[in-house]
């Protein structure tokens, strides 16, 4: 059987992204598709090795300077399984990075995932979650994490649920704290302030 043919050129260029992965997509496992463009889609090569990384075959069968003719196999019905993060050695093998340590870096998934790593010290303001259930699974370090009524000591491996819209502030200890939190995905976070705490006092971020 043939190659398939998808000559881009002639489309506006925020339609050949989707165009490409329509076709990729509806290949069946063993086929191909022979993208022609007009200059090296470098870009979209590096979103198919994150996103299908093994998974699929990329040759270069013209490339340039006019037109650029690119061969992508599909190997498999869908993105393999695989390791995307080592925690232990991002944790304990590496510098210390303040904030989001790592985040999934798939471009076309359900989930969101995050390590956020704070500083001796530091904290996240009360806010209320968004509409979402989160699961937090301490990795290293202690804190706190402050609910509307009471605070839970945190430590490395416990596993806590935030229901969706449930108000909290995580803090850390005097050795920081890094946290991983899995999620359905959502297109941004946005946090709502919380009401100030029954004693008049609110809680802010510290740095």
């Amino acid at each position: 059987m043939s190659d398939k043919e998808l000559d881009v050129r002639a489309l506006p260029a925020p339609d050949r992204h989707a165009a490409i992965l329509q076709t990729y997509e509806a290949l069946s496992v063993g086929e191909s598709v022979v993208l022609v463009t007009d200059h090296d889609p470098h870009h979209l090569r590096d979103e198919f090795d994150t996103d299908h990384p093994g998974s699929h075959g990329w040759e270069y069968l013209d490339q340039g300077p006019e037109t650029w003719r690119i061969q992508i196999g599909k190997l498999a019905t869908t993105p393999l399984p695989r390791v995307v993060c080592d925690t232990i050695t991002m944790i304990h093998h590496s510098q210390p990075q303040w904030g989001v340590a790592w985040k999934l870096p798939m471009h076309r998934r359900d989930l969101d995932s995050n390590i956020i790593r704070l500083a001796p010290g530091a904290s996240i303001r009360a806010h209320v979650g968004p509409d979402l259930d989160v699961l937090l699974f301490v990795l290293d370090g202690t804190g706190h994490l402050t609910t509307e009524i009471h605070t839970i000591d945190l430590h490395p491996g416990a596993l806590i649920w935030l229901p969706q819209r449930s108000r909290r502030q995580l803090s850390a200890g005097p050795h920081g704290l890094s946290y991983l939190t899995v999620h359905q995905r959502r297109q941004s976070l946005i946090l709502n302030p919380a009401p100030p705490l029954n004693n008049g006092s609110s809680l802010e971020q510290n740095s």
